[in-house]
């Protein structure tokens, strides 16, 4: 394997992904300093989602003030305050922005080109326009306002949009042209020829992407398996927001195995359809044309930034409610397995995170030993390892509270895919081919696949691959409304408290 290119903020960086026997602390300096960047890219995509839905929200509300006002004094000649009847102003403009919110179109790409936003924009106003009218209609909320009001709004309101896309677009490339907007951090993989024709053809730098490595891949089998692994590491280390798959869409099983493989890694995947490529003729919801090229996006996971914002927050507010509600439930639960049992009360254990990072999970200890390392072994139904009071804590996920603090240190997330211990990861990666996508999301107290039945111990490859499918729809359909209705399940479903050893 060969890099044609690398460029990376961080010299530390450089020299651990050209060494793959640095020492270890040079490694979790990348990766601290990859983390930093991947933060900096999503803050910066937040944050011009925000201020392009503000810059949306200022021109239809700045367009009703000034339709209202100058069509009653052109019409009635009354000075009227704009601010009198606002209301369709307001409902407008917030159906517009939620329309577009989510459609996700208030990515950085999007305004990287003004093509497409005419389409978009005169879609959307007028569906947000007509549901604000027939809303205000029904709610009596626009009695006060004439319909000669609303048509002078409409089209004001659609030309502002125009204008405030077309300047909004228009600032943005001159930003991103002079390098000062990092929209994201891009790994790119595939044939050598085609990647230096790729390279060629599109201007990176000039829509504020930095490419973090470029890796040449060798299509025959067993190589091609090595510098999969290779590359997949690397991933890991840097951290890219997204890896572009350039390979020939011809050579399906080359594709097929970089799919396999990086959707292991929390990134977005792109496969790149060169121009003259025939499956140019498809559009929908699977074809990505953000910054202007062309790929099949495969998402990392359904959460975008303002979503994993708002997971954030949920998790924090909840978490911090629910261990000042159940301070003495601790406290007799320590005191129970004190009496119950010699040893401490907590039991820690190493265990994958985000991104495979590890952390010590949390639990109140339920057995008689705490194990850890390599010779860790499930529990069993009747298992004598288990104490009385231990074995009615895991019957009520009761062992499972002191996780609440793994949550407010970020390590863990109310709702995700249950962590297993390292050496069963270890084993599990080896017989399921995604697994590993489980770590593409924050580990939770409880999960999909819990709420439906799936606890205790995974002794088969059957119950082990149907706790990974549940994961995977979790991954791939999560919405917050999911991890509410998980959360109700885990306290009231029957399910959730079956097969607890």
């Amino acid at each position: 394997m060969s890099d044609l290119g690398f460029a990376v903020s961080n010299e530390t960086a450089t020299k651990w992904t050209q060494n793959s026997f640095a020492p270890q602390a040079d490694r979790e300096v990348t990766e601290r300093a990859a983390h930093a960047l991947r933060r900096e890219v999503r803050y910066n995509r937040f944050l011009f989602s925000l201020q392009a839905g503000i810059v949306d929200l200022i021109a239809i509300f700045a367009a009703f003030s000034v339709s209202d006002y100058l069509y009653n004094l052109v019409a009635h000649g009354a000075h009227r305050d704009p601010f009198d009847n606002a209301q369709l102003g307001i409902l407008a403009a917030l159906l517009f922005v939620a329309f577009n919110v989510k459609r996700h179109s208030y990515a950085i790409g999007d305004y990287l080109d003004l093509s497409g936003h005419a389409d978009r924009v005169f879609s959307l106003w007028n569906s947000a326009f007509l549901a604000a009218a027939t809303a205000g209609f029904m709610l009596r909320a626009i009695a006060d306002s004439s319909r000669g009001a609303f048509v002078v709004f409409y089209f004001v309101g659609l030309g502002a949009l125009y204008a405030s896309r077309a300047a909004l677009v228009i600032l943005t490339k001159r930003h991103a042209g002079k390098g000062n907007m990092l929209t994201a951090r891009v790994m790119i993989v595939g044939d050598g020829a085609a990647i230096g024709t790729f390279l060629e053809q599109h201007s990176l730098a000039r829509r504020g992407m930095e490419v973090v490595s470029t890796r040449v891949l060798n299509e025959e089998g067993q190589r091609l398996d090595v510098e999969l692994a290779d590359a997949v590491e690397a991933a890991r280390r840097l951290m890219p927001d997204d890896i572009i798959i350039v390979v020939p869409i011809e050579h399906s099983a080359v594709v097929e195995s970089c799919m396999t493989a990086f959707m292991r890694v929390p990134a977005a995947i792109h496969l790149h359809l060169d121009r003259h490529n025939p499956l140019h003729r498809f559009s929908g919801p699977l074809l990505n044309g953000e910054a202007g090229i062309s790929s099949f996006r495969l998402p990392a996971d359904s959460m975008t930034a303002v979503g994993s914002s708002l997971k954030r927050v949920c998790d924090v507010s909840l978490s911090l409610v629910a261990l000042m509600l159940l301070a003495p439930v601790f406290a007799i639960v320590a005191i129970a397995i004190k009496l119950d049992s010699p040893g401490p009360v907590f039991y820690l254990q190493r265990r994958h995170g985000f991104n495979k990072t590890q952390f010590r999970i949390l639990k109140f200890r339920s057995m008689q030993t705490t194990e850890e390392g390599a010779a860790i072994r499930q529990a069993t139904a009747n298992d004598p390892r288990v104490t009385r009071v231990g074995r009615l804590l895991r019957r009520y996920n009761i062992d499972e509270l002191p996780q609440l603090l793994n949550v407010l240190r970020g390590e863990m997330s109310l709702v995700g895919p249950r962590p297993h211990a390292l050496v069963h990861d270890m084993a599990f990666e080896t017989e399921i081919s995604l697994y590993a996508r489980r770590h593409n999301v924050k580990p939770g107290i409880t999960g999909w696949a819990q709420v439906n039945g799936l606890r205790g111990e995974t002794d088969t490859p059957e119950k082990i691959l149907r706790r990974v499918r549940y994961d995977l729809h979790y991954i791939d359909n999560w919405s917050l409304v999911f991890d509410i209705w998980i959360m109700c399940l885990t306290l009231f479903s029957r399910k959730a408290y079956s097969n607890a050893r």
